[in-house]
């Protein structure tokens, strides 16, 4: 790391014409040795939670045994060239999804699965609980711009009854309080508008005009680009051209998506520019969401790689069965090779993230390396609708806290609320108890984890 005598402000932004342009970590960001502080020049922790529906094929999930992790198993199997940073975790348990009363086992799946708190309600009113994900966005917002961003593939859109209760329990796994769900985002357009600060509309004309002139939000900071570069070492240079040219990369995706896009919109606030393909949508949003981390723009987010009961089918990986009802296989062993095509294809999308974020470089390392992911989903058998030994994993960077590269099986019906309690204290949110939680998951960092409480 290069100690500079004069030190950028961590938080500048580029700005011009609606545009606001917050920029990556830079070494021209570190000041000078008798200032330096752990504070200052410390890379933030970063979070974020991947959840995917209607359970999964546990067979191509589970490892073959407790230790280590020489061969990830065939759903992970994208991983295998960072298995280091992979914890599989066995026999975590919702207890709270058998114990809410007239509701469907999908919406008792994704329900609480980051609160780990039953709810209640019916269709027009429904009370849950505070998601842990929030519990972090109130303490790490308060140095961001955004608190926390709520992903997701397909719409949420949905309203009325979705799995016998309202369908923002099968929507989103994200609440900010007991009666307010954050509702998922699945188009890239909004998405990159709210990052960079950017207002359009899907009026017919102002849109084409838009797509004709095929102006890049950078052509409005050309002047504030030059004047800053012109200030950096090389590495900071370098750095900022690679970071402009990854935004001028994403615009000109979802710039390609709105022209092939071309059915006639409603006006409304923000143009829609949805790729109808799942890998071209999902790396979309994925390329957008290493930007929010890389610029500091937020450390917290939830994905839903799709949303519960989703009965989206998967063509271009030779699964032309809806997701929901092949999700019912009955063992049947073809139905639950396809259903393991699906739970790969959704962690592709993960992995090729990590991937991402550990070549991009930040102080002494890389992005990833204060980050953490966890991925999972709130069913463990699709067929039977089990809670229990939940297919649960930690990706996480070297300076998380957390050590990867194997697997370890906690007693059967140990609380995913534990899960939880031990993650938000490493983070920094320190409680005594959460959800349903008897106590933390001693040791994450050891080869042998304990369970307290």
């Amino acid at each position: 790391m290069i100690i500079t005598k004069r030190a950028l402000p961590r938080r500048t932004v580029l700005r011009g014409l609606g545009v606001s342009l917050a920029l990556p970590w830079l070494e021209s960001m570190v000041p000078a040795l008798t200032a330096l502080s752990r504070s200052a020049s410390a890379p933030p922790s970063r979070f974020g939670v991947f959840y995917v529906p209607n359970g999964m094929s546990m067979a191509y999930w589970s490892p073959k045994a407790e230790g280590p992790l020489d061969q990830l198993p065939p759903t992970l199997q994208t991983l295998q060239g960072h298995k280091e940073k992979l914890l599989m975790l066995g026999g975590m348990t919702q207890a709270a999804s058998d114990k809410i009363l007239r509701a469907g086992a999908h919406s008792r799946s994704s329900g609480p699965f980051l609160s780990c708190m039953p709810f209640s309600g019916s269709e027009a009113t429904v009370v849950a609980a505070t998601t842990m994900d929030q519990l972090l966005a109130r303490e790490f917002g308060q140095e961001t711009q955004l608190g926390s961003l709520e992903l997701g593939i397909e719409s949420a859109a949905i309203l009325g009854a979705c799995d016998g209760v309202s369908c923002a329990l099968t929507n989103s796994i994200s609440w900010s309080s007991p009666t307010t769900v954050l509702p998922v985002d699945n188009d890239p357009r909004s998405v990159f508008e709210r990052l960079f600060g950017l207002s359009g509309s899907t009026d017919p004309e102002a849109r084409m005009d838009r797509i004709q002139r095929d102006r890049s939000i950078l052509d409005m900071l050309t002047e504030h680009t030059g004047r800053l570069t012109a200030s950096l070492g090389a590495r900071d240079q370098a750095k900022v051209a690679e970071y402009l040219d990854s935004i001028r990369d994403v615009e000109r995706r979802i710039q390609k998506a709105e022209e092939q896009n071309s059915r006639e919109l409603p006006v409304v606030d923000q143009p829609v520019g949805i790729p109808n393909d799942y890998a071209e949508h999902a790396e979309l949003m994925i390329d957008l969401l290493a930007l929010a981390y890389q610029t500091d723009l937020t450390r917290v987010s939830t994905f839903m790689l799709a949303r519960e009961v989703s009965s989206r089918a998967y063509p271009e990986i030779g699964v032309a069965d809806s997701h929901h009802p092949l999700s019912h296989h009955s063992n049947d062993v073809p139905k639950l090779e396809r259903l393991h095509k699906i739970n790969e294809y959704h962690f592709r999308q993960v992995a090729r993230l990590v991937d991402k974020l550990s070549k991009l470089p930040e102080g002494d390392g890389t992005v990833f390396d204060n980050t953490l992911f966890l991925y999972g989903s709130g069913i463990s058998d699709s067929n039977t609708h089990f809670y229990d030994d939940l297919p649960i994993a930690l990706v996480a960077g070297k300076e998380t806290g957390v050590t990867g590269g194997r697997y370890v099986r906690y007693p059967q019906g140990t609380p995913l609320a534990n899960l939880h309690l031990t993650l938000l204290d490493k983070l920094g949110v320190r409680l005594d108890a959460f959800g349903d939680s008897t106590g933390q998951l001693n040791n994450l960092a050891d080869q042998i984890l304990s369970d307290v409480g």
